[in-house]
């Protein structure tokens, strides 16, 4: 504990580190699974997404978003 009580530098390094930089790593996965689910793909690749994105993470919602967005049927109005 630091002076008076306050939280030292180390121990907000801490909370960054296993609270707030792990929700950076969440946050793009948890839009790219919503965005596939929302929408509509030919065939299987909605699943293949689904995996791809949940198997592997950022790495997964990084891929999705330059390769499988396009991958999308559209919608006609």
């Amino acid at each position: 504990m630091g002076i008076c009580g306050f939280i030292a530098p180390q121990e907000i390094i801490i909370i960054l580190i296993i609270v707030i930089i792990p929700v950076f790593f969440i946050i793009p996965v948890v839009i790219a699974l919503i965005d596939i689910l929302k929408n509509e793909f030919e065939e299987n690749n909605k699943i293949i997404w689904v995996l791809v994105v949940v198997l592997s993470g950022i790495i997964g919602a990084i891929l999705y978003y330059f390769i499988g967005r396009k991958q999308k049927i559209k919608k006609l109005n």
